[in-house]
């Protein structure tokens, strides 16, 4: 099928950096004279250099996909930076860099790039709001076609997508299609059978996972054999970020793994009102997302999704074994890992996850449910902000509490304002014994009430800690990994005595693996104590490696 042609008339102008931003960056470049129609980086390229303008001109294309042409997104002149947000992360390029004028351009290579961002606080500042703010601007326009999901709004799976794309910010679209309208498949030019799939620069992955996606896209872990590390983090929760921010701030290589994408359960809180710092509140999500990107500034190596299998101890430090069988070599760890969502014993509760019954409540999830009947089960806190944030948005809430007192492990913020909230309805005492609706949730059964419409339900039972894959560390009975001077000495075999000290704070029962947030056992469930947690373990990893 041919290709329409598709020409920008007057692309936008790159902001240039100034004479003296200029004079700062060009040592740490290599020139390279070019050619009108060179490509400096072109979509597909697995890795790419950041391309300073000189006395040339480098246009930014999105290439042709199925059947529009190619589009011109901004034209980079005298001084101005080629380049976007994934060239921190090891993200491959999606878009093209062509010269549109012969001259002169300079490659600052990923390396080059981290140390211009060490060594120049100023130029770190101006670059880092570059990349944010170009690849804020790339959502909204053609570029998004670059990365395509598409799927039925039923599906978990296109559900997955979605959210590792959005977690991981990156530049995407999702078109749902409705299972009984052929034309839809047609126009898409796919069969139920091969849904979800995501078209990555046009090229189709049938029955795409965000593992399959990431592949792709670069964002996998592709670290070399013999590569040893300073400190690899596992989990990208508040305490997982803050650990990865303050090792690599501090002058450890860090590697950071997510089983989905970073976030963990605080990017599914709506709103966070007694955070330190954010008098206004602050979404879990818009938290994250500048965390996210605070550790890509620091040089954190973030990859997700990339899940743990196993940790072990070796003669020379410690081996992370991936899912997929990659070994990752590293002096120390620090286990984030967090806990998995509790669901309720219900028939039929597998058949609504993802159609029905949700964990998170975000604008991701309430365009299912917008203005609609919701109900909500839990009694903590988050339980109380999704009530309200779901309320603010035209769902009449009942919050059912399984307690007889709502403010048993609530703050009192939060009940005084449900009690003051006319959309939300309290039910203390009260349990969901059933669910029912066909394809997707429609009612639910509550037996203080009886049957009630709900278009979702929101679970916010609490979690278990995410520790099965490590059986060689000390666990008390739920789980919760011991950590310091709560391990019992008879857990602290020969290593401990060939080290000729005990665990310190936040170490577990294996020399120089640490853990911190919801995995630790007597941690406290917060965000902000998360990030305390995450930080403080490694002021212990530093005095583990002095050792």
């Amino acid at each position: 099928m041919g290709t329409s042609e598709s020409v920008t008339e007057n692309p936008p102008q790159s902001a240039p950096l100034t004479d003296d931003q200029w004079a700062r960056i060009l040592p740490y470049a290599t020139p390279e004279d070019v050619s009108e129609g060179d490509y400096v980086f072109r979509s597909g390229d697995p890795s790419y250099d950041l391309i300073l303008v000189d006395t040339a001109e480098v246009e930014i294309v999105r290439d042709s996909l199925w059947t529009l042409g190619e589009s011109v997104l901004v034209v980079n002149g005298r001084h101005a930076v080629a380049g976007e947000l994934g060239v921190l992360n090891g993200q491959g390029a999606f878009l093209s860099a062509r010269v549109s004028r012969s001259g002169r351009v300079y490659r600052l290579p990923r390396e080059a790039l981290r140390r211009v961002m060490s060594e120049d606080d100023e130029l770190c500042d101006v670059l880092l709001r570059m990349l944010w703010n170009r690849r804020e601007a790339l959502r909204k326009g053609p570029a998004a076609l670059t990365l395509k999901f598409v799927g039925t709004e039923s599906s978990r799976e296109f559900e997955a997508l979605q959210r590792f794309a959005d977690r991981l910010d990156l530049v995407h679209t999702a078109f749902e299609i409705d299972p009984g309208n052929t034309y839809q498949y047609d126009h898409h030019n796919v069969a139920p059978e091969d849904l979800p799939i995501a078209f990555v620069q046009g090229e189709p992955i049938y029955r795409a996972t965000p593992g399959l996606v990431a592949d792709k896209l670069g964002l996998s872990y592709n670290g070399q054999s013999d590569e040893i590390v300073d400190l690899v983090v596992v989990g990208g929760g508040p305490a997982g970020l803050a650990a990865a921010i303050y090792g690599a701030s501090e002058g450890l290589s860090t590697v950071l793994l997510d089983a989905v994408a970073p976030g963990g359960q605080a990017a599914a809180t709506s709103r966070i009102e007694n955070f330190l710092g954010f008098p206004f509140g602050v979404s879990g999500g818009d938290l994250i997302g500048q965390a996210s990107l605070q550790a890509l500034k620091f040089g954190v190596r973030v990859y997700a999704p990339c899940e743990a299998a196993q940790l072990r101890s070796t003669d020379d430090g410690l081996e992370v074994t991936l899912t997929d069988g990659r070994v990752i070599h590293t002096r120390t760890a620090i286990v984030t890992s967090g806990a998995a969502y509790r669901r309720l014993p219900l028939d039929r509760w597998n058949d609504f996850e993802g159609a029905g019954i949700y964990y998170a409540a975000t604008q991701f999830e309430l365009r299912h449910v917008f203005e609609h009947p919701v109900v909500v089960v839990g009694g903590a806190n988050s339980a109380g902000q999704a009530a309200l944030f779901l309320s603010s948005n035209g769902c009449p809430v009942r919050l059912v509490v399984r307690g007889d007192d709502l403010s048993a492990r609530m703050s009192a913020y939060l009940v005084d304002r449900l009690h003051e909230d006319a959309r939300v309805e309290v039910l203390t005492g009260a349990n969901v014994t059933g669910l029912d609706g066909d394809g997707s949730l429609e009612r639910v059964r509550i037996d203080a009430v009886g049957d009630v419409d709900a278009r979702g339900l929101f679970c916010f039972i609490g979690a278990d800690p995410a520790t099965r894959w490590l059986p060689d560390l000390d666990r008390d009975r739920d789980g919760f990994l011991r950590t310091g001077t709560d391990i019992p000495l008879e857990r602290l075999g020969e290593p401990w005595q060939a080290l000729g000290r005990e665990p310190l704070p936040f170490e577990t029962s294996v020399p120089r693996v640490f853990a911190a947030g919801d995995v630790r056992r007597g941690s406290m469930k917060r965000v902000a104590a998360a990030v305390g947690e995450g930080s403080s373990a490694v002021a212990s990893v530093h005095r583990a490696l002095a050792g």
